[in-house]
């Protein structure tokens, strides 16, 4: 029954499934439109038989079954679960005419199964039909009519402000290491963390922009708390033109913010840095280069989070470059490109229909799984390695004991891979590993300048 499957279809005509299907429920509801044009309905028993293609009817009590109009007969199926909600949900409705009151004759079909099509995923592939509703309800009453969230909801959801954590783990470090190093303003370290964060969400919407211009997010019928982007186009919530102008804000704050540290440091080196992060960061998903759909999404997200971001923070404060903070640099670039690496797994199968071709859909499971594992541990050695030839602080060595968290995350790419909604917590815990380490580093380097302001 493909209706079923793909969840909010154009009806179809009855098939052989759609009679299997019936079967399984103890009664039916029989519907219509009475004379006086008030929708009525009934309980009854029935008897399917696909061979002939009709369905056998009994007769309620008290009423009859019209014989002049087209009637509905639905089953349906729901159980409710305490405190949580429903599940088990599955529905099939059928639309016909009977000829002696019993024997109904289905010549369209519709129905939902909750086994088969998730909820989440039934409702995103109902967002067509609805925008098709609202559209036709706009033209009937000469008035734009669209979805509304409250502003706070809305700001939230289309500049995705809880994934700043991506922006303020790499500047506090680049803070910390200037920090250890006799620099710290603590002003200038303000405005580079609100500077960055202005650029990351700008960063975020130019990418919703494109991904639904390219026809990504439409092909996207599974998204999740931590991928499919913020959705505010697809749900007509926000114009792609109202985007622009949000995209076009955020980067003017950052560039203004940007200019005003580069006036202050009066550090040409800090202007290029602030320029390759805004190009790196528009040229993920926009044309001519769009790295994402190249399978360089990675690479991009890793520069710009890691040595773009870290070393920017750490020239405001001191205004030079320095080994030190680009080696720790690596370690959040790798975890950072880690969570778009994992985040991506669930838009696999859309982002190829739309020629997203990021890593997931261009590799095997197991070559994805393996890669994750690497990827991490790479950036463990380099905290090791780094600790143990004197370029790292020696309390760095506390961010190994996220290791297992890295582990957890393999285990549950192992179990939950195909599966984008249980996906979802293996998800949460990979964003987690980025904050663990992140924040042991933070800790080690206090500790270092601990150390040094007592010594």
């Amino acid at each position: 029954m493909t209706a079923m499957r793909s969840g909010a279809v154009p009806a179809h005509d009855p098939a052989a499934t759609d009679f299997e299907r019936l079967s399984t429920y103890p009664h039916v509801i029989v519907s219509w439109v009475d004379d006086d044009g008030y929708p009525t309905s009934v309980a009854t028993s029935f008897k399917e038989d696909a061979a002939s293609g009709t369905v056998q009817l009994a007769p309620p009590a008290g009423m009859e079954i019209p014989t002049d109009r087209e009637i509905g007969v639905m089953g349906s199926h729901i159980r409710p679960q305490p405190g949580i909600g429903y599940d088990q949900r599955r529905y099939l409705q059928l639309w016909g005419r009977t000829t002696d009151r019993t024997t109904f004759t289905p010549v369209r079909a519709w129905g939902w199964d909750e086994n088969e099509t998730p909820f989440f995923e039934y409702s995103e592939r109902s967002v067509p039909q609805s925008r098709r509703y609202l559209a036709a309800l706009s033209k009937e009453k000469g008035r734009t009519i669209r979805p509304k969230l409250s502003p706070f909801w809305l700001v939230l959801r289309t500049t995705r402000l809880p994934f700043l954590t991506a922006t303020a783990v790499p500047v506090l470090l680049g803070i910390a290491v200037a920090a250890t190093d006799g620099a710290f303003t603590w002003w200038t370290a303000l405005l580079t963390l609100i500077g960055g964060s202005f650029a990351h969400l700008g960063i975020n919407v130019t990418n919703d922009i494109f991904d639904t211009l390219s026809g990504a997010d439409d092909a996207n019928t599974t998204p999740t708390q931590f991928s499919g982007g913020s959705r505010v186009a697809v749900y007509d919530l926000v114009s792609i033109r109202g985007l622009v102008w949000v995209a076009l804000a955020l980067f003017g704050a950052a560039a203004a913010i940007g200019l005003l540290l580069v006036v202050i440091t009066g550090s040409m080196t800090l202007l290029w840095i602030g320029v390759a992060g805004i190009l790196v960061g528009v040229a993920y998903t926009a044309p001519p280069l769009k790295l994402v759909y190249r399978g360089l999404g990675e690479i991009a997200v890793a520069i710009g989070f890691g040595p773009i971001m870290l070393m920017g923070a750490y020239v405001v404060q001191t205004g030079r470059l320095a080994i030190e903070p680009m080696v720790l640099s690596l370690v959040p670039g790798i975890l950072i490109a880690l969570i778009l690496f994992v985040n991506e797994i669930p838009d696999r199968r859309s982002d190829a229909e739309a020629g997203k071709r990021t890593l997931p859909t261009r590799f095997s499971p197991d070559v994805i799984r393996t890669g994750y594992l690497v990827a991490a541990m790479v950036a463990f050695a380099v905290i090791g390695v780094g600790a143990g030839i004197g370029l790292l602080p020696w309390p760095t060595l506390l961010a190994l004991a996220a290791v297992p968290i890295a582990f957890r995350v393999h285990s549950g790419l192992q179990v939950h891979y195909d599966s984008p909604y249980t996906l979802m917590a293996v998800m949460g815990t990979n964003v987690n590993l980025n904050l663990a380490v992140g924040g042991l580093l933070l800790v080690a380097y206090i500790l270092t300048i601990a150390v040094m302001l007592a010594a």
